[in-house]
């Protein structure tokens, strides 16, 4: 179980959700959160400082595709429950659902070569 942390945890009743047992939606919401605060960080500091390097940010938006196309194919496409109809079928939402996966790891990959590539492996001064 992924979120096999949060079981025990026992939340005050809140007014505008019934927070019962619906670990996975309180798990999305937090996720949501986090994803906003992450491009909010990222949008403020090009704006302070527009001599930044651009290229990760290409990642960021691959892996923020990535999401979208993870989280847009639902459990009964790949089965094959949800239609029969289409092209492709189940064979084709699995295809999309590894798709997303490969352009999600490859955006991780290429924004760690980024981070070695630019600033760990430089002999620089820096103040402070």
């Amino acid at each position: 179980m992924a979120l096999g942390c949060f079981e025990n945890v026992n939340l005050p009743p809140c007014v505008w959700f019934e927070g019962g047992d619906k670990r996975n939606a309180l798990a999305s919401i937090l996720a949501g959160f986090l994803f906003f605060v992450g491009w909010w960080i990222v949008i403020d500091a090009e704006s302070s400082n527009p001599r930044q390097i651009a290229a990760g940010h290409v990642c960021g938006v691959f892996g923020t595709l990535s999401l979208i196309i993870i989280n847009s194919i639902s459990n009964s496409q790949i089965r094959g429950d949800a239609y029969e109809g289409g092209c492709l079928g189940p064979r084709g939402a699995r295809v999309f659902l590894f798709f997303g996966f490969v352009l999600g790891f490859a955006s991780v990959i290429a924004a760690c070569w980024i981070l070695f590539a630019n600033f760990v492996n430089k002999d620089q001064q820096w103040p402070g």
